[in-house]
């Protein structure tokens, strides 16, 4: 999501945007604010490299190579920062690939076995896209390709993308109070048809009180995801925190419906939206925004890939594909693991909250000069 104005506008209004989620009754306010288990005293990560060129203030997607990194920017008005980037292990840019149309809303970035990389142009602030995208750069082409693909039920917000064993790409959706939702093309994608995406289960992050930008709010939406070099664990990210994932038999889906996570924190990331795994799958990599940060570039941050199970709720128990009338709660239908239900009372004491927040957020914005 693409963030203008000074950066103490850009937080609130990040904040007012899950707001509006949440209030719209998509999903229940009640869940995000469940306390959780990771430490909100965790250890910031240890720099790797700053990432200096002025085109990179907006950086949504990143994937670790042999040689450096690959990043792209969220939606960029200014037409040299819509571009995917290629760095060094320095974070100096050797080269820029452009896109041959104007991508939407770009928001993570994947690479499959044989180094084609996936840009997952999948953003949607407003949930009005009739169709997402993902550009496919084979290994040596000039410009990347365009497959579109369209929901079966409705438009959805996203900047998470995933590779299944077969190099199937897979969308997770962003949520907002710690449940999201995986979908996939229902065949081969092409470039000359729209394909149709299925959805495939429910995720349930655990709850943690990790210190983030956005407290309660950054840590029940989904930013970012990564998979292994080697497959076999792959990783969400929030505003807030990792979840790892063992991913056994290649089922990825599966790992992410049915397994347990293990948490890594990511504390007080100033807008984390990046993670990738090390080429030695021993770490992860993240990289905030820095748009509205004068002082303050991107920087690479490494943190271990080993953490403790987490014992929060794991993952839902929807297994293979789910229709989309599952997957979409109905009015006034609680979202969240097991279907629970939340007291009336603490829900409107809840509302009543929120408003008010959201009111004086907009108060804010409105009177600065």
């Amino acid at each position: 999501m693409r963030v203008r104005g000074r950066l103490t506008w850009g937080r609130r209004a990040r904040a007012l945007a899950v707001l509006t989620v949440l209030l719209a009754g998509v999903l229940p306010p009640a869940v995000a604010l469940v306390p959780g288990t990771a430490s909100a005293g965790a250890a910031a990560g240890t720099p790797v490299c700053e990432v200096r060129d002025n085109r990179l203030r907006e950086i949504s997607g990143m994937v670790a190579t042999d040689d450096g990194y690959v990043v792209i920017n969220d939606g960029a008005d200014d037409e040299a920062r819509r571009r995917i980037f290629f760095l060094d292990e320095r974070c100096a840019v050797r080269r820029t690939v452009s896109f041959p149309s104007r991508p939407r809303d770009t928001e993570d970035l994947a690479i499959g076995r044989d180094g084609t990389v996936w840009v997952a142009d999948i953003g949607d602030n407003d949930r009005s896209r009739p169709t997402v995208g993902v550009w496919r750069l084979a290994p040596g082409a000039e410009q990347p390709v365009l497959h579109r693909m369209t929901y079966p039920d409705r438009p959805h917000d996203a900047e998470a993308l995933l590779l299944d064993a077969s190099g199937r790409p897979l969308i997770i959706t962003k949520g907002g109070s710690g449940t999201v939702f995986l979908y996939a093309p229902t065949t081969a994608l092409r470039a000359d048809a729209t394909t149709p995406l299925t959805a495939l289960g429910q995720v349930t992050l655990p709850t943690t009180t990790t210190s983030n930008p956005f407290s309660f709010l950054g840590r029940g939406v989904v930013t970012g995801a990564a998979s292994a070099p080697d497959g076999r664990r792959v990783a969400l990210r929030s505003y807030a925190d990792a979840f790892e994932y063992d991913v056994p038999d290649g089922d990825v889906v599966r790992a992410l419906t049915t397994g347990t996570a293990r948490i890594t924190p990511l504390p007080d990331e100033p807008q984390g939206e990046s993670i990738t795994y090390s080429r030695d799958g021993r770490s992860l990599l993240t990289v905030s925004e820095s748009a509205g940060q004068p002082a303050s570039r991107p920087t690479i941050l490494r943190y271990p890939a080993t953490a403790t199970t987490a014992t929060a709720t794991p993952a839902t128990e929807s297994v293979g594909p789910v229709s989309p009338t599952a997957v979409r709660p109905a009015a006034g239908q609680v979202g969240g693991a097991g279907g629970r239900t939340w007291p009336l009372v603490a829900g409107a004491g809840t509302l009543v909250f929120l408003l008010g927040l959201a009111g004086v957020l907009r108060w804010r914005h409105t009177a600065r000069p």
